[in-house]
């Protein structure tokens, strides 16, 4: 099923009543494989099949899951977005936590007992077509939010940006800006530890480990 504002598909799941003779419809993010009239099992003693949920205590290293909760029963936090997906690092039994990596490539340390989906989020790759036109973008954020289109803030008036302005489109000021400014003023690189460009190596999460 499409869902109006998000990349990725989601699945629609009926699971049979546990106090009542009914079945019960979710949603659910829908797993790259997942195919009408699949079986999916939610529990501790679900298979390790694509689609299926269970806790991370169950899974071994180096399993692909995705929308892992963040609390035990909080019904899914990381790695929803399209093609997104975490990978189970380890497992520390004695304080009942599981370390995954995320999308992002930075490590989270998590509880064991709470639940992932197994697989890759489905409707990967959805970032490689470009928009090509102002049309196509319009649409795509007119679901979402108002956040498009951006305007700069050294193309507007003093009144509307504290860097608006002047003979010629510049800041004028220095772009970094306290933490503690008020809401108005603090607008450029906020709380900046430093700025310019960034040379040499980039290091990655998985590297500083």
């Amino acid at each position: 099923m499409h869902d109006p504002g998000r990349g990725a598909p989601v699945a629609k799941v009926q699971f049979l009543n546990a106090y009542r003779y009914k079945r019960d419809t979710e949603l659910m993010v829908a797993t790259e494989g997942m195919y009408t009239a699949q079986f999916i099992y939610c529990g501790k003693k679900a298979t390790l099949t694509i689609g299926n949920v269970l806790p991370l205590r169950g899974l071994p290293e180096g399993t692909i899951v995705c929308n892992v909760e963040a609390k035990v029963g909080d019904r899914g936090a990381f790695a929803r977005g399209s093609g997104c997906f975490a990978v189970v690092i380890s497992h520390d039994e004695d304080k009942g936590t599981t370390r995954l990596r995320l999308p992002s490539g930075g490590k989270k340390t998590v509880k064991s007992d709470v639940r992932a989906q197994i697989g890759v989020v489905a409707g990967g790759g959805r970032t490689d077509k470009p928009l090509l036109k102002a049309g196509r973008a319009y649409h795509k954020y007119a679901v979402k939010r108002n956040c498009w289109p951006k305007i700069r803030g050294v193309a507007k008036n003093p009144v509307e940006h504290p860097f608006g302005g002047g003979n010629h489109q510049h800041i004028g000021r220095p772009s970094t800006v306290s933490k503690a400014a008020p809401s108005g003023r603090k607008v450029g690189l906020i709380g900046a530890r430093r700025t310019g460009r960034l040379r040499g190596v980039k290091k990655l999460g998985q590297d500083r480990d």
